[in-house]
């Protein structure tokens, strides 16, 4: 296994309103999937690529999704509170970026999962990763090899990895963030403490020159609502 962050960032606060009425009495963080939480199966991954600590943050039920995380024992978990108000992806990471340290870490999102291709995926970022080159390497999926990659947001990738993310539908991106990456948190600094998206981020560090991407082998799954989710389940078997 390739060295890489030991840290990660797990987005968990959001309100899941898509994956209703699944989440009517629960957090969409805690959604099963084949018997399995999302949440559960994230930290599991994250594990696998050794990270020790994982910093999640909560919002929705955010009673229940911590007295489950409990019950992990293989991870360090620390709890980002989000209750006053839900911060967006940016806002979320730079609301927890005490508890994130200084070196670079994993950022996942908990709707996110996937069937291994012939080299593992955090893997494949891993070994990608070059922080002389890069402030964000987004783990990406090549588009008709998953579920979920709705519409024409996406990204384009240059021979050497850069990325220019494009919303137009004049264009169909052959790529989609599948909402996994390694990041350098200072990226953030000097953001103030609010809700944010993560996307002008995105843009500033493209026009820098200092995106990038790489294209994960495995087979992904956005459980982004119900069918999703059944769909998911129905390839994990």
């Amino acid at each position: 296994m390739i060295a890489g962050p030991k840290t990660a960032m797990v987005l968990a606060a959001g309100l899941g309103t898509r994956m209703r009425p699944l989440t009517d009495n629960l957090p969409k963080a805690l959604v099963p999937v084949a018997g399995r939480a999302l949440l559960d199966r994230v930290l599991d991954r994250l594990s696998e690529a050794g990270v020790e600590r994982a910093v999640v943050n909560v919002h929705h039920f955010a009673d229940q999704v911590e007295a489950h995380l409990k019950g992990r024992t293989d991870l360090k978990i620390m709890i980002s509170d989000e209750r006053a108000g839900l911060l967006d992806s940016g806002g979320g990471i730079q609301h927890a970026r005490a508890l994130l340290g200084e070196d670079p870490i994993f950022v996942a999102n908990i709707d996110s999962l996937w069937l291994e291709g012939a080299r593992p995926a955090l893997e494949m970022l891993k070994a990608a990763w070059d922080p002389a080159q890069m402030d964000l390497l987004l783990l990406l999926v090549a588009r008709g090899n998953g579920i979920g990659f709705e519409g024409p947001q996406g990204f384009l990738m240059d021979e050497a990895g850069r990325l220019t993310h494009s919303a137009s539908h004049d264009v169909i991106t052959p790529f989609a963030n599948v909402g996994f990456g390694i990041l350098k948190p200072q990226t953030l600094d000097g953001q103030r403490d609010a809700a944010f998206s993560i996307v002008p981020i995105w843009h500033r560090l493209q026009a820098a020159g200092r995106l990038y991407g790489v294209v994960m082998e495995a087979f992904w799954m956005h459980v982004g609502d119900p069918a999703a989710r059944n769909a998911a389940e129905a390839r994990l078997g």
